[in-house]
């Protein structure tokens, strides 16, 4: 099927989820099977960022995040890890201009303090450059992890217990959901993860309770528009109860 034919079916299919997010895996193995360094998998996959977030526009998805680098991520070689943050400032610097006129906005979420400072300056550049955008809010999730989001969370309302402004009792779903990075947005409606892995990898575990998951076996860096669109389509056939069935 065209990519054009899949759109058109979106356009007549039914609601279109509202937050699609993205576990962008496969740039390693993809590199790998070239015989390249893992960082080129990694660069190539730039592209498919492009794709997504244009092929989101186009099929009208109002936020898209995508999960760039996990807490876990800094475990990995020195050298991986200075590559892949050039990658995201070669990124900042190439794109905004270009995101910017596609009405594109972008915020960056996580554990900021543990990124160097030029990275954090093209961070910065890059989420002021691209301020206001109303076509599509886009969230790159930058050294984040799901569980470490639930202990700070945790820890921001312990602290509000102890200073004597927040009875424990109080505390409800809506309140500890205001802490996290992803306050005020709402729950992701589809997940898709890229290169056939059946994981979360701690990513939004509190946000994900009744996300649709979809399963690609595409590289990241294979991944185009025409791939977010069956996406899109499988989660339009679904039936979203959220626990809930209809009486007999």
């Amino acid at each position: 099927m065209m990519t054009t034919e899949r759109l058109d079916q979106i356009r007549v299919g039914g609601d279109v989820p509202r937050h699609v997010a993205v576990i962008m895996d496969g740039n390693g193995r993809w590199a790998r099977q070239r015989g390249l360094p893992r960082h080129l998998g990694h660069r190539e996959g730039l592209k498919s960022v492009r794709e997504t977030i244009e092929g989101a526009i186009e099929a009208g998805v109002e936020i898209l995040t995508l999960f760039a680098f996990s807490t876990e991520n800094w475990n990995r070689p020195v050298q991986e890890v200075s590559a892949l943050m050039g990658i995201l400032q070669l990124y900042a610097r190439k794109e905004r201009a270009e995101l910017k006129r596609q009405g594109v906005e972008v915020h960056v979420l996580g554990q900021l303090d543990r990124i160097d400072a030029q990275t954090r300056e093209a961070v910065d550049m890059f989420v002021d450059g691209t301020s206001g955008g109303t076509e599509l809010r886009l969230n790159l999730m930058i050294s984040y992890g799901g569980r470490e989001e639930l202990v700070r969370s945790a820890r921001l309302l312990s602290e509000r217990v102890a200073q004597g402004d927040l009875d424990p009792a109080d505390i409800d779903e809506g309140m500890l959901s205001d802490t996290l990075f992803t306050a005020g947005l709402p729950d992701p409606d589809l997940l898709i993860r890229t290169s056939g892995e059946y994981r979360i990898s701690n990513f939004m575990l509190w946000q994900m309770a009744y996300t649709e998951l979809y399963i690609s076996s595409v590289l990241w860096p294979d991944f185009g528009r025409e791939h977010l669109f069956e996406a899109v389509l499988d989660y339009q056939r679904r039936e979203r109860r959220f626990g809930r069935v209809e009486a007999p």
